[in-house]
């Protein structure tokens, strides 16, 4: 795993986590990278220095994030992927399957997937993304 500074066009800087930096490439490629303060998916890596690991307990200073902020993370992911992306239901790992095969257009999709499905999809090395789907507003 690596941690990378990302930047948007609109200037917000975040973190992200991905498999390697392959991973970043391919998802950036497909517009699959979005500022969770903003939405924009017009991403690049920002200058960041190297940090060593360390076995210390994290700095005090260093707040989690309030779950306000989580939320609205959450709902900008939501806007994005359903403005981005197709809904293709329950058959997500069919179709998900099928764009790995290259006999289905290539897209992002999202929908809805059990668990044995999942654990196929993973098995297989096909690349998908659990996240949590909040409510889109807050009424």
């Amino acid at each position: 795993m690596i941690l990378f500074k990302l930047k948007c066009d609109a200037g917000h800087e975040f973190e992200a986590w991905f498999h390697d930096g392959a991973t970043f490439d391919r998802q950036s490629a497909r517009g699959q990278i979005a500022c969770p303060e903003c939405g924009n998916d017009n991403i690049e890596k920002a200058p960041m220095a190297p940090r060593p690991l360390r076995a210390a307990a994290p700095d005090a200073a260093e707040k989690p994030p309030r779950p306000e902020d989580v939320r609205r993370a959450l709902q900008v992911l939501r806007k994005h992927v359903e403005s981005h992306c197709e809904n293709v239901g329950s058959q997500f790992a069919a179709e998900a399957r099928a764009i790995h095969d290259g006999t289905a257009k290539t897209r992002g999709i999202y929908g809805e997937a059990t668990a044995d499905e999942s654990r196929a999809l993973a098995n297989d090395g096909i690349e998908f993304q659990t996240i949590p789907w909040v409510a889109p507003n807050d009424a």
